[in-house]
């Protein structure tokens, strides 16, 4: 992992638009972003915190697929809940990934298996069957759905036809975060 990977979540962390911006904007335009739907699917970790935190406030429905007991934090949820009743967006948890992604715009996951929870990796790859990204599942988005992914990925969480398909723009995402830490660590230098 590079510095940079490890620097950006705790630099960017609920930044107010989030992983949202960048690739996603550039992709449906500036101001279109409002109105549009985006679903998780996968574990209740922060990069899912911060997003839904950021998407209310920039017009974007949330909806969220985990297994069971891998919710994101109720805390967090109570306070995106607020979010989106605030902005008028909505917020839905479910545990089945195809209504999530129904109709949605913008579909994210990341990795099932974070920084220290590397001996639960099979436990957690075995919970997490039915949550991997496909081209299957990608079906059930709208017709524009683009796919995200926080990096590094594992094959377990998408597959490689959704991951290098013209609809991910996860390269963009990460090329956009690189230059947004960039940015942020010239801004610290005394």
């Amino acid at each position: 992992m590079y510095d940079s990977q490890r620097l950006t979540p705790l630099l960017v962390a609920r930044s107010p638009a989030g992983g949202l911006h960048g690739a996603v904007q550039e992709h449906f335009g500036r101001d279109a972003l409002a109105g549009k739907t985006l679903a998780w699917v996968g574990d209740g970790n922060n990069v899912l915190h911060d997003l839904m935190l950021a998407a209310p406030k920039l017009g974007v429905h949330v909806r969220v697929a985990t297994p069971v007991g891998f919710e994101p934090d109720a805390g967090v949820t109570a306070e995106a809940a607020a979010c989106a009743a605030e902005y008028g967006t909505t917020l839905t948890l479910t545990n089945d990934p195809v209504e999530a992604v129904t109709a949605s715009n913008v579909v994210v996951t990341d990795t099932w298996v974070s920084m220290g929870q590397e001996e639960e990796a099979a436990a957690r790859i075995k919970t997490f069957d039915g949550y991997k990204v496909t081209e299957e599942l990608m079906a059930h988005g709208a017709d524009d759905a683009v796919f995200l992914h926080c990096m590094p990925r594992h094959p377990e969480e998408v597959s490689d036809e959704v991951f290098y398909s013209d609809r991910s723009l996860v390269f963009n995402e990460a090329e956009n975060r690189m230059w947004t830490v960039m940015a942020l660590m010239m801004s610290l230098k005394c």
